[in-house]
Parts: C-alpha cells; structure tokens; sequence
C-alpha cells in the first residue's frame, strides 16, 4: 500500500511586538527592517511591513538601573509606541532582536516573539 503525502516547507513564521520612545520609533523600525523584518512572503513582495499604536508605557527603575529616561526610584510614564511586524525564519529573527537591542534608547527593550502558525 502506498500513500502519497505531499509535504510544504515553509520556514517558521513570528511576530514581533516591542514598545519604544516616540522620537526612537524611525530609528528602529530602519534597524529591524534593514535587518529583514516586516517581508510578507508571496508574489506582492511586500516589504517594511508594521502595525504601529501610541499608547502610555511606566516603568520604575530599580536601584542598579541606569535609565535612559527618568530616574531611579521614581514611576515614569512615557508616550510610546507598540510596533507589530512579521519575520520568516528563526535566523532572521534573532537578527532583528540583535539589530532592536542595538537601535533601541532602553537599557531593557521590552520585546515579545512569537511564533505564528500558518492555516
């Protein structure tokens, strides 16, 4: 008995979500595209791709904090923006957060990746 089982390689797909300064916003988004976030695969070619919302983050920091805004001890509250793109390939992924942590102003860029499934 045979089976005939076609299978598709497609490389793992995840999504980036990180909060940022406003005046920061531009430079960032230049590292992480340059570094191949924000490419739909597929025949649009789609590139520099992002979902950007302005919101309020806070933060305190602690005593061995050297912030790049504020002042240790005391609560900040920062306009920020919360940017969203996609990034195919786990190789590319860990270019982009290398490529984040180095353009963003925070001595701890807040970051999520997570891993997307493809219906």
């Amino acid at each position: 008995m045979s089976t005939n089982t076609t299978t598709t390689s497609t490389a793992q797909r995840y999504k980036l979500i990180y909060f940022v300064p406003l005046e920061n916003l531009d430079a960032t988004k230049d590292a992480i595209f340059a570094a191949g976030a924000g490419r739909y695969p597929g025949p649009g070619n789609y590139t520099e791709c992002a979902w950007v919302a302005i919101g309020t983050g806070q933060f305190r920091p602690g005593d061995a904090a050297n912030p790049h805004l504020g002042e240790v001890g005391k609560l900040e509250k920062v306009e920020e923006a919360r940017v969203e793109t996609l990034i195919v390939g786990e190789d590319v992924a860990r270019k982009v957060v290398e490529a984040l942590k180095k353009a963003h102003p925070y001595e701890e860029a807040a970051y999520d990746i997570i891993k997307v499934e493809d219906f």
